[in-house]
């Protein structure tokens, strides 16, 4: 009995080793499949962080009435919101303006026309609704002209929107990521009643400015010389009083200005509109957004932050993240700070914006909105808007005494 049972051990051992060795090898197959998997699809999400995208259609055209001017678009956070807005589409017109909700049901929206639109017009389906409202310098109906700054990967084209008074104080606009500088046309005219000379900037890679080697943002990093650059065109052109106003991704550009710019002495402020001022805390939560797992985004971050993966995310190198966290850095901010941001933004979160005017009370002044999603604070509430920003700047002298604060 013993000797067969050792004998039928015997004969089984080597035949379970190698089914267990079998199992582990195929479970490190398996294993090794997943996180080359996990790697790809973390390099692919940090690839679309960088890289300069077309702009995303996120309505539909469900119906165009043009003898009544009114336009019916599918339902969406953003499709339903009061206030003025724009709509990039395709076919006649390849942008509209919008105005207020004439009516809605669960599934569609219906806005007035604020664009005239021929009987015999015909729109694409697809369409991005925009907070841009205006999408040409022309629509401002103020004199302007066209500038080149000369930046260090070359010129970047600007506007110049001259005050009606000769005035050393100037406000250079950014925009944000995936938009041009029109994305600030709606600022311009609050500034021109206050005394301002406006500069509309482009920079790398915004399908404007200069094309770097990748073609791909570095998220405030190296753009901001860009608009250093511009700030030192103004300089020349007799701006001394310079306000710094950034748009979502231009925030980010508009802090590493406060931060790195040697024209320290002509900087008297920053605006920022909904903007990013800690990207961990923005990618983090639109990884949620998109329901990706933990491991995705924690290996598309390390990817974006790491030398070793700059060629295969295309980013020309590691994006320094710690030197872009405005929360973090806080405390060598010198000029105020005006924050205008919305908890219901939807795309950037408003917890850095929130973490930043903690840190630095006596810089920084925070304006919240609701509802206002995100960059359409002056879409949903003009009047809040523009009154938040006069009464900032008047309370530290920086309008032209006399001229009224206009919409």
């Amino acid at each position: 009995m013993n000797a067969s049972r050792r004998a039928a051990t015997s004969g089984a051992s080597p035949r379970y080793a190698g089914a267990l060795h079998a199992a582990i090898a195929l479970l490190g197959i398996s294993l090794g499949v997943v996180v080359t998997a996990i790697g790809a699809i973390s390099v692919r999400v940090a690839r679309r962080v960088v890289t300069p995208a077309d702009r995303v259609t996120d309505t539909r055209i469900v119906d165009l009435d043009t003898s009544a001017q009114t336009v019916t678009l599918t339902r969406n956070a953003d499709t339903e919101l009061p206030g003025r807005y724009g709509l990039f589409t395709s076919g006649t017109l390849p942008y509209v303006k919008l105005g207020s909700v004439l009516s809605e049901d669960q599934g569609t929206v219906k806005r007035k026309l604020l664009t005239h639109v021929d009987s015999g017009a015909h729109l694409s389906p697809d369409a991005a609704f925009s907070g841009w409202y205006y999408d040409r310098p022309e629509d401002l109906q103020l004199p302007f002209r066209n500038e080149l700054v000369g930046s260090p990967l070359g010129p970047c084209p600007a506007w110049i929107f001259p005050a009606e008074v000769d005035s050393d104080l100037w406000v250079v606009q950014v925009h944000g990521r995936g938009t041009t500088r029109a994305e600030a046309l709606r600022a311009v005219p609050l500034f021109h009643s206050l005394g301002y000379t406006s500069m509309l900037v482009s920079y790398r890679n915004d399908g404007e400015g200069p094309r770097s080697r990748t073609g791909t943002y570095a998220l405030g990093a190296t753009e901001w010389r860009d608009v250093d650059a511009a700030i030192g065109h103004a300089r020349r052109l007799g701006a001394r009083r310079v306000v710094v106003m950034g748009w979502s991704m231009g925030g980010a550009i508009a802090l590493q200005v406060e931060l790195n710019s040697p024209h320290q002495d002509v900087l008297v402020g920053l605006i920022l509109d909904s903007p990013v001022v800690d990207w961990r805390v923005v990618l983090q939560y639109q990884a949620r957004q998109l329901r990706l797992p933990a491991p995705v985004t924690g290996m598309a971050l390390g990817a974006l932050g790491s030398e070793w993966a700059a060629p295969v995310a295309r980013t020309g190198g590691a994006i320094p993240f710690d030197r872009l966290d405005g929360v973090a850095r806080a405390s060598e901010l010198h000029h105020p700070i005006l924050l205008l941001h919305s908890d219901d933004d939807g795309f950037v979160p408003s917890d850095a914006s929130h973490d930043l005017a903690a840190a630095r009370p006596d810089l920084v002044e925070m304006h919240t909105f609701t509802v206002a999603r995100h960059t359409k604070l002056w879409n949903y509430d003009q009047e809040r808007w523009s009154q938040a920003i006069t009464e900032w700047l008047r309370r530290r002298g920086l309008t032209v005494e006399g001229e009224d604060a206009g919409n």
